[in-house]
């Protein structure tokens, strides 16, 4: 249960804005032969759906507030995101599993209001699929 719950929230704290690096945590228990392999596989692309959920919640929450002096995105960048979004659409959110960009992705397409049930399918065929291709580069006889 230690195992699931540490695979759970490192997956769900690497989907946030914090530093942190679920694929580590799951080859490690990989390695020391935590079994079954579909489960932690399965506990870690829910716990990473669910970060980039909260965060598709948070930039739904953020666009009522880009009028405020304090807010950290300027008009501008903004501009530039909803372009980038209006270019690439909804299939961005397959590059959620990218370092460094795939959280953003997913706080701009809550801020373009990119519907619920596309974003949920297509950030856990990413993240889901990340996952499933590292297990099988580390226990290569899956």
């Amino acid at each position: 249960m230690l195992t699931y719950s540490a695979v759970f929230f490192s997956a769900l704290m690497a989907a946030s804005i914090l530093p942190m690096q679920s694929e580590a945590v799951l080859v490690g228990f990989l390695l020391a032969g935590q079994k079954p392999i579909a489960n932690l596989v399965i506990i870690a692309t829910l716990g990473n759906v669910l970060g980039a959920l909260v965060n598709w919640g948070l930039g739904r929450a953020f666009r009522r507030f880009e009028s405020r002096s304090w807010f950290p995105v300027s008009k501008h960048q903004i501009q530039h995101a909803q372009r980038w979004y209006l270019r690439y659409g909804r299939w961005s959110l397959l590059g959620s599993w990218l370092p460094i960009v795939g959280d953003p992705i997913t706080v701009v397409a809550g801020a373009f209001r990119e519907r619920f049930w596309p974003f949920v399918v297509l950030v856990t065929l990413a993240k889901g699929g990340r996952y499933i291709v590292l297990t099988a580069m580390t226990v290569p006889w899956l």
